[in-house]
C-alpha cells in the first residue's frame, strides 16, 4: 500500500513538472516568428565555429582542457548583428552561438584521441581526420534530437543546463551586447600581439624558469602566455591551484627524489636512456615523470567516470522511462517545438552506422560499428542528462571515452584483431565516441538555450549540423598544420588527453609500457582522492611541466581577488566575473589562433625568426604581469560598478 502511494505520489509530481514546463513561454514566444536561420547569421556562424574549432584545438593540445565558446560567440554575434547591421533578432544570435559551439565540441573530441594516431607515426589523410569527426558529429546531433522534449521540456524545472542558462541571459541582456564584445575583442588583441611578438617575430622569450639555491634538480618556471593566464580566471582559483599541487609534486618533490636517490648509480634506469646523474630536470621529466603522471591521469578518468556510475545509471534509467510516456506525443507541436522529423533522424542513424562499418577509411568492421552504435546511444543519452545538471565542463566525456576504449580494444583483441591494425581500429573507434559525446553535450545547452529564448528547435539542430560539416571539414587541415609545425604529443603541444588513450591502447594490446611508474601515478591518484581532491586535475598537473600550470594558477589568484573585492554585493560579482570571463576569453582566443596562423606559415615554409632577440627572463615576465594588470583592472572597472549600482537602485 505505502509503495502504490509513493508511486502515485511520484506520478503526480512528474505530472505537475510536465505541466509547469508546458506552459513556459519563453522570451519570443511561439506566436511569434523572428528572423532566425537567415544567410547572415549561417555566414557568420561558419566564421565563429572555423575560429573556434581552431582555437580550442590548440589549447586543448597544449594543456588538455578546452572553454565553452557558447557565451563569447553569443557575445561576439550581439556585437556583429546587432552593433554592426542593427539586426534586432536575438534568435539569429541563438543560431550563431549554436553554430560556434559546433566548432569547439568538433575540436574537443577531435583532440582528445585522434593525436595517438600521429603518436604512432600512422599520421591519417586529412579526409580520415574529418570522416572520423563528421560521423561522430552528427551521430551526437542525431541522438540527442529525440531526447530534447523529454529533457530539455518536460525537466525544464528539474534540468538546469547551468551554461545554456548563462548564453540564455547574456542574449535577453542583448542591449549590452556592444559593450560586451568589447572585452572579447580586447582580449583577443592583447592575447594575439604577446602571442605573435613572442613566439612569431622572437622578440622575447615566452618561457621563463629558475632553480632553487642549494635544492638540487629542482625547478620552477613558467610559459607566459595570456591563454593560460584566461584559462586559470575561467576555471577560478580552486581548480587551478590542484593543477599546480600536481606541478609542485613533480618538479619539486618527485624529480629531486629521483635526481638524489639516482645520483651514484652509473647505470641506465629504464625506460630512461641515459644514467640519472647525467640528466637534468627536463631530462628526468621527460623519461620518468610522464609515465607517473600518464597513469595519474588514466586513473582519474577512471575514478572519476565510477563517481559519475550512480547519476550514470539513474540518468539512463530515467531517460528510457521517459520515452516510454506517451503524454508528450499528445501536445500540439507549434513553433518552438518542432523537432527535425524522427523518421529521417532513424534513417540518418542508420545510414552513418552503415557508412562507419564499410567504410575503408577507419577499417573498424561491423563490429566497431556495432560498438558505437551501443555505446554512442548509451553514453549520448547519460552524456545529454549529466551536462543538464552539472555543465558540459564537469561531464566526465574522459571517463566514458576511457571505458569504451578499454571494452572496444579487449574486444578486437579477442577477435584477432591485434597489433597496430587493431590498436587503430579501437582508438577510431573511441574518437568516433568521443566526438559524439561532446557535440550530444553541447546541442544540449545550445537546445536549453533555444528553449529559453524561443528558439526554432529543428532550425537549431540544423545549424548545429552546418557547424559539425564546416569544423568537421577543417579540423584534419588544423591537425595536420599543427603535427607539422610542431609536432603532436611534443613539448610545444603535449596532447595529455591523447597520450592516455594511445597508453590505454597499447597496454591492452602490447604491455609493453613501464608498469611500474604508470602504477606509481594510478596509486597517487587513489591518494588524491582520498585527500578530497580532484584526481584527475592534480594529474594533469603532474602531467605538464609546472611552467603551464603556473600562469594558470596567476589567473585563478586574479579570479579570487576579483570575486573577494566585489563579495558585498552579488550582482557587482555576478557582472566583474561576466567581464573577465569575457576578456579572458579573448585571451585565450587570440592567441590560440595567433598560433594556429604560425603553424601554418611553419607549414608554408614561411621564413620564421629562429633565434630569440632579447633572452633575458624579465621582460616577458614584465609584459606578463601587464597582461595580469590588464585582466584585473578591466574586470574591476568603474564602468561595470556604476552600471550594477544603477540597475541595483
Amino acid at each position: 500500500m505505502k509503495l502504490q502511494t509513493e508511486r502515485e505520489g511520484e506520478t503526480f509530481v512528474k505530472a505537475q513538472e510536465h505541466k509547469e514546463s508546458e506552459s513556459f513561454v519563453p522570451y519570443i514566444p511561439a506566436s511569434k516568428s523572428l528572423p532566425e536561420l537567415t544567410l547572415l547569421s549561417i555566414i557568420l556562424g561558419i566564421v565563429l565555429a572555423v575560429v573556434f574549432a581552431a582555437a580550442n584545438a590548440y589549447l586543448g593540445l597544449k594543456i588538455g582542457l578546452t572553454v565553452s565558446a557558447s557565451i563569447p560567440a553569443a557575445v561576439i554575434s550581439l556585437g556583429v548583428l546587432r552593433g554592426l547591421f542593427k539586426r534586432k533578432s536575438i534568435l539569429e544570435n541563438n543560431i550563431v552561438q549554436t553554430m560556434t559551439t559546433a566548432g569547439e565540441a568538433v575540436a574537443a573530441g577531435a583532440i582528445f584521441t585522434i593525436p595517438a594516431l600521429y603518436m604512432w607515426n600512422q599520421v591519417p589523410h586529412m579526409s580520415t581526420v574529418s570522416f572520423i569527426v563528421l560521423v561522430g558529429g552528427f551521430l551526437g546531433v542525431a541522438m540527442m534530437i529525440p531526447l530534447r522534449r523529454l529533457l530539455i521540456v518536460n525537466e525544464h524545472e528539474t534540468l538546469p543546463y547551468p551554461e545554456g542558462t548563462a548564453c540564455a541571459e547574456v542574449l535577453i541582456s542583448g542591449e549590452t551586447g556592444g559593450k560586451s564584445a568589447k572585452m572579447v575583442v580586447y582580449g583577443f588583441l592583447a592575447g594575439g600581439l604577446v602571442k605573435a611578438l613572442g613566439d612569431g617575430f622572437k622578440f622575447f622569450k615566452t618561457e621563463i624558469e629558475t632553480g632553487i639555491y642549494k635544492f638540487k634538480n629542482s625547478l620552477i618556471g613558467m610559459d607566459t602566455y595570456p591563454a593560460l593566464l584566461g584559462v586559470g580566471y575561467i576555471i577560478g582559483p580552486r581548480i587551478s591551484g590542484q593543477m599546480l599541487a600536481g606541478g609542485i609534486l613533480a618538479w619539486l618533490v618527485l624529480i629531486p627524489m629521483i635526481g638524489f636517490f639516482g645520483a651514484g648509480d652509473a647505470s641506465v634506469l629504464p625506460p630512461g636512456d641515459k644514467p640519472i646523474p647525467g640528466l637534468d630536470p627536463w631530462g628526468i621529466w621527460e623519461g620518468y615523470i610522464r609515465y607517473i603522471g600518464a597513469g595519474a591521469v588514466a586513473a582519474g578518468g577512471i575514478i572519476t567516470l565510477v563517481k559519475s556510475l550512480p547519476m550514470l545509471f539513474s540518468s539512463l534509467a530515467a531517460t528510457l522511462t521517459g520515452l516510454k510516456r506517451k503524454d508528450h506525443a499528445k501536445v500540439t507541436l507549434d513553433r518552438t517545438h518542432f523537432d527535425i522529423p524522427g523518421f529521417w533522424v532513424t534513417v540518418m542513424i542508420a545510414l552513418l552506422v552503415i557508412i562507419i562499418a564499410f567504410a575503408p577509411l577507419t577499417d573498424v568492421g561491423i563490429v566497431g560499428a556495432i560498438a558505437i552504435a551501443i555505446f554512442g546511444f548509451l553514453f549520448v543519452t547519460v552524456a545529454s542528462r549529466i551536462v543538464g545538471l552539472v555543465g558540459s565542463s564537469s561531464s566526465p566525456v574522459s571517463g566514458m571515452t576511457i571505458a569504451t576504449l578499454l571494452i572496444v580494444t579487449i574486444i578486437f583483441k579477442l577477435t584477432g584483431m591485434t597489433g597496430m591494425t587493431g590498436m587503430i581500429a579501437a582508438l577510431t573507434v573511441g574518437a568516433i565516441v568521443c566526438v559524439a559525446l561532446a557535440v550530444a553535450g553541447d546541442i544540449s545547452q545550445d537546445l536549453k538555450t533555444g528553449y529559453l529564448v524561443g528558439g526554432t528547435p529543428w532550425k537549431q539542430q540544423v545549424a548545429m549540423m552546418i557547424g559539425v560539416l564546416v569544423s568537421g571539414l577543417v579540423i584534419g587541415f588544423i591537425l595536420s598544420v599543427l603535427n607539422e609545425s610542431y609536432g603532436l604529443g611534443s613539448e610545444d603541444l603535449p596532447a595529455p588527453k591523447a597520450v592516455l588513450m594511445r597508453l590505454i591502447v597499447e597496454g591492452i594490446m602490447s604491455g609493453n609500457l613501464p608498469w611500474d611508474l604508470i602504477f606509481i601515478g594510478v596509486a597517487a591518484a587513489v591518494v588524491f582522492e582520498f585527500l578530497g581532491l580532484n584526481s584527475l586535475t592534480v594529474a594533469v598537473g603532474i602531467y605538464l611541466p609546472i611552467h603551464v600550470s603556473t600562469p594558470i594558477m596567476v589567473g585563478g589568484i586574479v579570479r579570487w581577488f576579483v570575486e573577494w573585492r566585489s563579495r558585498k554585493s552579488e550582482a557587482l560579482l555576478k557582472k566583474r566575473v561576466e567581464t573577465g570571463t569575457l576578456l579572458a576569453s579573448g585571451l585565450i582566443a587570440g592567441e590560440s589562433l595567433i598560433g594556429v596562423i604560425i603553424a601554418i606559415l611553419i607549414w608554408l615554409n614561411v621564413p620564421i625568426p629562429g633565434q630569440v632577440l632579447i633572452k633575458n627572463n624579465w621582460l616577458p615576465f614584465i609584459i606578463f604581469m601587464l597582461v595580469v594588470i590588464m585582466l584585473t583592472w578591466m574586470s574591476l572597472g568603474r564602468k561595470t560598478k556604476s552600471v550594477v549600482s544603477k540597475r541595483e537602485v
